[in-house]
């Protein structure tokens, strides 16, 4: 798949447009995100990822297109689990509702970096030694499995190897300072708590990427395809956090259906090695009803029962 310099360049203008635009126009004053208005915007970054498919899909043709959309199924739904750790670390470090879009902003703003290096490394990998989708097939069927009935996830930034390693080069202060990472005071520089919590939610989205990473790659090898469907899931996920966070009760089981995808996943990855390829449009239904049933039981089972 040949894609001229031109796309990803506009690509990269969008991205950076909707991001001055989020943080530089909507969101400029600090507020907390109430459900609807998170609602709203959830369904805007997905309404937009529809036409980019749509574009995909008239610009390099209908398996692109289905590459595009099943990948981004799989990235989203992955998010929810990243979600469920920004919502411990947010409730350890008791931080106020209203500072946490900023937070999540620069925080999503590593991520695409971090994501696109691991993409781009990813992608070279596959193309040059084939059986290394048999490496990343095993690491996801193992990660599903082990996530099926891995207990709830527990937040100890005591633990964290980079915190420790970010309080021996930075002193942190004790208290907040408004919505401000980082101050001067006496001529020093100190970080205040809001970093710290920054440094945490990008460590940990470091270790989602492992898993989020692979799984995409099952779907697609193209970089193009792999890249923006991987970053428009990235740019929905404040909206989304901010959603998901005030419907907690719908998502009780969704952690395992993800597991369920991580499997399936990892043996459609496997699959391929030996020259079995599941259509795509089989996987992104596969995807789709095992999401749909998570998200169903949540509703309709009471108290897990």
């Amino acid at each position: 798949m040949s894609v001229s310099i031109y796309f990803w360049i506009g690509f990269h203008l969008f991205v950076f447009a909707m991001l001055a635009l989020d943080l530089g126009v909507f969101h400029k004053k600090t507020h907390e995100v109430p459900v609807k208005e998170a609602i709203l915007w959830s369904s805007i970054w997905i309404l937009l990822a529809l036409l980019f498919d749509l574009f995909v899909f008239f610009e390099f043709g209908k398996t692109k297109a289905l590459e595009f959309i099943t990948g981004y199924v799989i990235e989203y739904s992955l998010s929810v689990d990243n979600i469920f750790v920004f919502i411990l670390i947010f409730s350890f470090f008791a931080v106020n509702k209203q500072y946490q879009h900023k937070i999540l902003f620069w925080g999503i703003l590593g991520a695409l970096i971090m994501r696109g290096t691991f993409i781009f490394a990813g992608v070279a990998l596959i193309n040059r030694f084939e059986w290394i989708v048999v490496i990343f097939g095993g690491f996801l069927l193992f990660t599903g499995i082990k996530m099926l009935f891995q207990k709830e996830t527990e937040v100890n930034p005591d633990r964290n190897p980079v915190i420790k390693f970010f309080r021996r080069i930075l002193p942190v202060t004790q208290t907040l300072h408004g919505d401000r990472l980082l101050i001067v005071e006496n001529r020093k520089l100190f970080a205040t708590p809001l970093f710290l919590v920054l440094v945490i939610i990008e460590s940990s989205d470091l270790i989602f990427a492992v898993d989020s990473i692979p799984a995409i790659l099952a779907i697609s090898k193209s970089t193009f395809i792999v890249y923006t469907s991987n970053i428009f899931a990235i740019l929905g996920l404040r909206s989304l956090y901010f959603a998901i966070s005030g419907m907690m009760s719908y998502f009780r089981f969704l952690k395992v259906g993800l597991s369920f995808v991580l499997i399936f996943v990892g043996l459609k990855m496997l699959s391929s090695f030996v020259h079995f390829e599941i259509p795509i449009i089989l996987s992104l239904g596969i995807i789709i009803f095992i999401l749909l049933v998570s998200v169903l039981s949540s509703i309709f089972i009471k108290n897990g029962k």
